[in-house]
Protein backbone atom coordinates (compact mmCIF):
# COMPACT_ATOMS: atom_id res chain seq x y z
CA UNK A 1 0.00 0.00 0.00
CA UNK A 2 1.42 3.39 -1.01
CA UNK A 3 1.99 5.81 1.86
CA UNK A 4 0.06 9.06 1.81
CA UNK A 5 2.21 11.94 0.65
CA UNK A 6 2.23 15.04 2.83
CA UNK A 7 -0.06 17.73 1.49
CA UNK A 8 1.45 21.08 0.57
CA UNK A 9 0.35 23.90 2.82
CA UNK A 10 -2.66 25.75 1.44
CA UNK A 11 -1.83 29.42 1.10
CA UNK A 12 -4.46 31.93 2.21
CA UNK A 13 -4.85 35.00 0.01
CA UNK A 14 -6.81 38.16 0.79
CA UNK A 15 -8.06 39.70 -2.45
CA UNK A 16 -9.40 43.27 -2.31
CA UNK A 17 -10.93 44.98 -5.37
CA UNK A 18 -14.06 47.10 -5.80
CA UNK A 19 -14.62 45.69 -9.32
CA UNK A 20 -16.72 42.63 -8.52
CA UNK A 21 -16.13 41.04 -11.93
CA UNK A 22 -12.35 41.27 -11.45
CA UNK A 23 -12.76 40.07 -7.88
CA UNK A 24 -14.79 37.00 -8.86
CA UNK A 25 -12.55 36.12 -11.83
CA UNK A 26 -9.28 36.35 -9.92
CA UNK A 27 -10.71 34.63 -6.83
CA UNK A 28 -11.90 31.70 -8.92
CA UNK A 29 -8.55 31.40 -10.69
CA UNK A 30 -6.56 31.56 -7.44
CA UNK A 31 -8.76 28.91 -5.88
CA UNK A 32 -8.13 26.64 -8.88
CA UNK A 33 -4.40 27.30 -8.37
CA UNK A 34 -4.66 26.00 -4.81
CA UNK A 35 -5.16 29.18 -2.79
CA UNK A 36 -7.81 29.64 -0.12
CA UNK A 37 -9.22 33.03 -1.08
CA UNK A 38 -11.04 35.63 0.98
CA UNK A 39 -12.48 38.12 -1.53
CA UNK A 40 -13.43 41.62 -0.33
CA UNK A 41 -14.98 44.47 -2.32
CA UNK A 42 -13.81 47.23 0.04
CA UNK A 43 -11.09 48.11 2.52
CA UNK A 44 -13.64 48.16 5.33
CA UNK A 45 -14.66 44.59 4.56
CA UNK A 46 -11.00 43.52 4.36
CA UNK A 47 -10.25 45.05 7.75
CA UNK A 48 -13.09 43.05 9.28
CA UNK A 49 -11.60 39.88 7.80
CA UNK A 50 -8.14 40.78 9.12
CA UNK A 51 -9.64 41.11 12.57
CA UNK A 52 -10.35 37.38 12.68
CA UNK A 53 -7.98 35.79 10.16
CA UNK A 54 -4.39 36.27 9.03
CA UNK A 55 -3.76 35.66 5.32
CA UNK A 56 -0.40 34.56 3.94
CA UNK A 57 -0.55 37.33 1.35
CA UNK A 58 -2.82 40.20 0.34
CA UNK A 59 -3.60 41.47 -3.17
CA UNK A 60 -4.80 45.08 -3.03
CA UNK A 61 -6.43 47.29 -5.63
CA UNK A 62 -4.94 50.76 -5.23
CA UNK A 63 -7.89 53.02 -6.07
CA UNK A 64 -11.28 52.21 -4.57
CA UNK A 65 -14.22 54.30 -3.33
CA UNK A 66 -13.69 55.36 0.28
CA UNK A 67 -10.45 54.02 1.69
CA UNK A 68 -7.79 53.03 -0.86
CA UNK A 69 -5.46 50.08 -1.16
CA UNK A 70 -2.72 52.37 0.15
CA UNK A 71 -4.78 52.94 3.30
CA UNK A 72 -5.12 49.19 3.73
CA UNK A 73 -1.40 48.73 3.12
CA UNK A 74 -0.68 51.17 5.97
CA UNK A 75 -3.05 49.21 8.20
CA UNK A 76 -1.19 46.01 7.35
CA UNK A 77 2.18 47.61 8.10
CA UNK A 78 0.95 48.97 11.44
CA UNK A 79 -1.15 46.06 12.71
CA UNK A 80 -0.23 43.01 10.60
CA UNK A 81 3.43 43.48 9.61
CA UNK A 82 3.91 39.77 8.89
CA UNK A 83 1.38 39.87 6.01
CA UNK A 84 3.09 40.65 2.66
CA UNK A 85 1.10 42.37 -0.06
CA UNK A 86 1.15 43.30 -3.73
CA UNK A 87 -0.83 45.96 -5.57
CA UNK A 88 -3.19 45.65 -8.52
CA UNK A 89 -4.23 48.83 -10.28
CA UNK A 90 -5.41 50.23 -13.57
CA UNK A 91 -2.91 53.04 -13.13
CA UNK A 92 0.76 52.67 -13.96
CA UNK A 93 1.93 56.21 -13.32
CA UNK A 94 5.26 56.78 -11.61
CA UNK A 95 3.78 58.42 -8.51
CA UNK A 96 1.57 55.43 -7.73
CA UNK A 97 4.48 53.04 -8.29
CA UNK A 98 6.64 55.12 -5.93
CA UNK A 99 3.92 55.05 -3.28
CA UNK A 100 3.66 51.28 -3.63
CA UNK A 101 7.39 50.94 -3.03
CA UNK A 102 7.31 53.27 -0.03
CA UNK A 103 4.48 51.27 1.50
CA UNK A 104 6.53 48.08 1.22
CA UNK A 105 4.69 46.32 -1.59
CA UNK A 106 6.45 43.15 -2.78
CA UNK A 107 4.87 43.36 -6.23
CA UNK A 108 2.95 45.67 -8.53
CA UNK A 109 0.77 44.65 -11.47
CA UNK A 110 -1.13 46.91 -13.86
CA UNK A 111 -4.61 45.82 -14.95
CA UNK A 112 -5.86 44.02 -16.90
CA UNK A 113 -4.17 41.16 -15.05
CA UNK A 114 -4.50 37.52 -15.94
CA UNK A 115 -3.68 34.53 -13.76
CA UNK A 116 -0.46 33.59 -15.62
CA UNK A 117 0.81 37.01 -14.45
CA UNK A 118 -0.70 37.03 -10.99
CA UNK A 119 0.29 33.58 -9.71
CA UNK A 120 4.05 33.97 -10.40
CA UNK A 121 3.87 37.44 -8.80
CA UNK A 122 2.28 35.93 -5.69
CA UNK A 123 4.85 33.14 -5.55
CA UNK A 124 7.70 35.64 -5.90
CA UNK A 125 6.22 37.88 -3.18
CA UNK A 126 5.77 34.94 -0.79
CA UNK A 127 9.35 33.82 -1.40
CA UNK A 128 10.66 37.36 -0.89
CA UNK A 129 8.63 37.71 2.30
CA UNK A 130 10.11 34.46 3.63
CA UNK A 131 13.62 35.70 2.82
CA UNK A 132 12.98 39.01 4.59
CA UNK A 133 11.62 37.14 7.61
CA UNK A 134 14.80 35.07 7.81
CA UNK A 135 16.94 38.20 7.53
CA UNK A 136 15.00 39.89 10.35
CA UNK A 137 15.35 36.78 12.50
CA UNK A 138 19.08 36.55 11.77
CA UNK A 139 19.50 40.24 12.57
CA UNK A 140 17.78 39.81 15.92
CA UNK A 141 19.93 36.78 16.72
CA UNK A 142 23.10 38.68 15.79
CA UNK A 143 22.09 41.61 17.99
CA UNK A 144 21.42 39.24 20.90
CA UNK A 145 24.82 37.60 20.35
CA UNK A 146 26.55 41.00 20.22
CA UNK A 147 24.86 42.12 23.44
CA UNK A 148 25.79 38.87 25.15
CA UNK A 149 29.36 39.13 23.84
CA UNK A 150 29.72 42.63 25.30
CA UNK A 151 28.40 41.50 28.68
CA UNK A 152 30.70 38.46 28.72
CA UNK A 153 33.70 40.62 27.79
CA UNK A 154 32.91 43.14 30.54
CA UNK A 155 32.39 40.35 33.12
CA UNK A 156 35.72 38.78 32.12
CA UNK A 157 37.37 42.17 32.64
CA UNK A 158 35.91 42.40 36.15
CA UNK A 159 37.11 38.90 37.02
CA UNK A 160 40.60 39.72 35.68
CA UNK A 161 40.77 42.80 37.90
CA UNK A 162 39.41 41.22 41.06
CA UNK A 163 41.19 37.86 40.89
CA UNK A 164 44.34 39.09 39.14
CA UNK A 165 43.94 36.59 36.31
CA UNK A 166 44.80 36.87 32.65
CA UNK A 167 41.96 37.05 30.08
CA UNK A 168 41.94 33.32 29.28
CA UNK A 169 41.93 32.35 32.95
CA UNK A 170 39.12 34.80 33.70
CA UNK A 171 37.03 33.51 30.80
CA UNK A 172 37.56 29.89 31.95
CA UNK A 173 36.45 30.87 35.46
CA UNK A 174 33.28 32.47 34.06
CA UNK A 175 32.54 29.50 31.82
CA UNK A 176 33.11 27.01 34.65
CA UNK A 177 30.76 28.99 36.89
CA UNK A 178 28.08 28.87 34.18
CA UNK A 179 28.55 25.11 33.73
CA UNK A 180 28.38 24.48 37.47
CA UNK A 181 25.12 26.43 37.69
CA UNK A 182 23.85 24.92 34.42
CA UNK A 183 23.14 28.36 33.09
CA UNK A 184 24.05 30.31 29.97
CA UNK A 185 27.35 32.12 30.21
CA UNK A 186 25.64 35.35 29.15
CA UNK A 187 23.16 35.12 32.03
CA UNK A 188 25.98 34.60 34.56
CA UNK A 189 27.92 37.51 33.05
CA UNK A 190 24.83 39.74 33.29
CA UNK A 191 24.43 38.77 36.97
CA UNK A 192 28.08 39.61 37.71
CA UNK A 193 27.73 43.02 36.07
CA UNK A 194 24.50 43.75 37.98
CA UNK A 195 26.18 42.82 41.28
CA UNK A 196 29.16 45.04 40.45
CA UNK A 197 26.87 47.96 39.60
CA UNK A 198 24.96 47.47 42.87
CA UNK A 199 28.25 47.45 44.81
CA UNK A 200 29.46 50.60 43.06
CA UNK A 201 26.16 52.37 43.76
CA UNK A 202 26.51 51.41 47.43
CA UNK A 203 29.95 53.00 47.56
CA UNK A 204 28.52 56.23 46.21
CA UNK A 205 25.98 56.51 49.04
Amino acid sequence: MEEDKPHAKIRKALLVDDDRLVLATLASGLEQAGFAVQACASVEEARRVLGVERPDIAVLDVRMPGQSGLDLAKHLLDDHPAVPFIFLTAYGDEEVVQQAVEFGALGYLVKPVDLPQLIPALSAALARSADLGKLRSTGQQLQTALNESREVSMAVGLIMERRRLNRQQAFEALRNSARTQRRKIGDVAEEILAAAELLNNGKDL
